[in-house]
């Protein structure tokens, strides 16, 4: 091999170090890609949605409710969730008659009751207010029927908070900025 071979490889060689490095940063980072596994946010996300996740903007501000956010699943740390945030710390969240009740007042987001939630769950049920502790979240997914969130398993700490999810990307025809 010449010289001017050695150099070619190095050169092509740096530059794809450079660029697996800027990639992992930016993944670790800044946003990150992930598919909608199941139909619990239907129909805000669809099954086989691709997202991306802002992973730093909780690093300036705390999560909002209404705000749809990726949290390592609180019983198993490896997994990630994602629902729609919709209590923090302090407050008071109760389900009856099908609505979500926040601090005693019903929860008039549009985004947020989609559908009537109804409560089989051990926290937040009627008569069973359930106050979020604080540096916590309480999450429900937008599709009550089908989703495995707060109801059953308490509320989220912000330590597993990942981020908040902003666009879908993929398929192409869904592509769109999240609400």
């Amino acid at each position: 091999m010449n010289d001017k071979t050695k150099a070619i490889i190095r050169e092509y060689a740096e530059s794809l170090l450079i660029a697996f490095v800027l990639a992992m940063i930016i993944r670790a980072f800044v946003v990150q890609a992930y598919k909608i596994p199941t139909g619990s946010m239907i129909p805000t996300l669809d099954i086989g949605d691709r997202i991306l996740v802002c992973k730093f903007l909780y690093w300036f501000r705390e999560p909002r409710p209404g705000e749809i956010v990726v949290f390592k699943y609180p019983e198993d740390p490896k997994l990630a969730y994602i629902k729609r945030l919709v209590a923090t710390g302090g407050q008071t969240v109760e389900i009856k008659s099908g609505a979500i009740w926040i601090n005693g007042e019903t929860l008039s987001e549009p985004r947020i009751r989609v559908r009537p939630y109804f409560n089989n769950g051990a926290y937040g049920g009627v008569n069973r207010p359930y106050t979020v502790p604080r540096e916590s979240y309480f999450v429900l997914g937008d599709n009550s029927e089908n989703s495995r969130d707060s109801r059953y398993w308490g509320s989220v700490p912000k330590r597993n908070m990942i981020g908040k999810a902003i666009l879908i990307y993929w398929p192409l025809y869904r592509m769109r900025v999240i609400h």
